[in-house]
């Protein structure tokens, strides 16, 4: 007699075998930010390719990069915004805003550096093997993905509270 839903002799996994294969998954809250640093990166790599293999592909090249580079403008201004109001009450550095030190689980971490590191590593490449022509505006392209870091970190991030400052007549000695 088959069990429930599972044809007879097919395989079944144990219970809980999944948390074997995940080790840190990503946290529901900001995986749409993750999801689209990640999906900006695919563009952008298959673009910048597509750029130094055709010549013709190049108005399509300088246009991801352009669209990347002011998404990520945008994210990165939106991000400091966010945490400026956030400063009032937690400690925000530069190394945790935009890159995920120490707020971010190393999921989101090892992703969303992992897509700005691959985005320099492409860009630089492809501008180096076709140097002096527009595949070069794929060095704007990192931006994007610490704009998108930045914008996780403001909105997700947990940073340390801010400790109430006192007056230097009040110290202790």
């Amino acid at each position: 007699m088959p069990q429930s839903g599972v044809a007879p002799g097919w395989w079944r996994p144990p219970p809980g075998w999944h948390h074997h294969l995940v080790i840190d998954p990503v946290p529901v809250e900001g995986r749409r930010l993750v999801t689209a640093s990640l999906v900006g990166t695919v563009v952008f790599v298959l673009a910048a390719v597509a750029a130094t293999v055709a010549s013709a592909m190049r108005p399509v090249g300088v246009a991801v990069s352009l669209a990347l580079f002011g998404l990520g403008c945008i994210a990165f201004l939106w991000a400091y915004a966010i945490a400026v109001e956030r400063s009032r009450t937690s400690e925000i550095g530069v190394g945790g805003l935009y890159f995920l030190a120490g707020c971010a689980p190393s999921s989101v971490r090892r992703l969303m550096m992992g897509a700005v590191a691959v985005q320099t590593v492409v860009a630089v490449a492809t501008a180096s093997i076709r140097p002096f022509t527009t595949v070069a505006f794929g060095i704007l392209v990192p931006m994007y993905g610490l704009g998108m870091a930045g914008l996780w970190a403001a909105r997700h991030g947990s940073f340390p509270t801010r400790q109430k400052l006192v007056p230097k007549k009040q110290r202790p000695r």
